[in-house]
């Protein structure tokens, strides 16, 4: 049996998530399936009760693919709740190139990549500058407050 791995973030307001998480990781949302118009239209046909489908769920997209079909599938999974506390498992967005490139030019990625994503919504934590170390990364938070990093 082959295992595949899908992430899934909790989340007030899917759609709010799609937009920044597609911009964050180069992905696109997920069109529905073949002959299908919406999610909804989709788990309808497959008999998925009223009651089990909230107002608006699957009237958008819900989840995020790969456009590459890399990486893993990214579903925003609407609850009732609010976050609580600091993230027990992160995203690293590692977009400097690894310790092989010089971390003057991997600074000036994670920084590009930094002010394009506060510019889509994310609110910056921490900075993490320690030269000698060799290290740059900046923690920061998405648009409902979940915590991931960029080095």
């Amino acid at each position: 049996m082959e295992t595949t791995l899908q992430l899934t973030i909790d989340c007030a307001d899917p759609r709010r998530l799609v937009a920044f998480w597609s911009e964050a990781l180069g992905y696109v949302p997920e069109p529905p399936p073949s002959g299908h118009a919406t999610w909804r239209a989709y788990w309808e046909a497959a008999g998925v009760p009223e009651e089990e489908l909230p107002d608006g769920a699957g009237d958008v997209p819900e989840s995020i693919v790969d456009p590459a079909g890399r990486g893993p599938r990214v579903w925003f999974q609407l609850v009732p709740e609010p976050k609580a506390a600091k993230n027990r498992i992160h995203l690293d967005l590692k977009v400097g190139g690894g310790r092989e490139v010089p971390l003057a030019v991997r600074t000036r990625r994670v920084t590009a990549t930094v002010e394009r994503l506060v510019a889509a919504g994310a609110g910056v934590l921490r900075v993490t500058d320690e030269p000698d170390a060799g290290s740059y990364a900046v923690l920061l938070q998405d648009p409902e407050g979940n915590e991931f990093c960029v080095v």
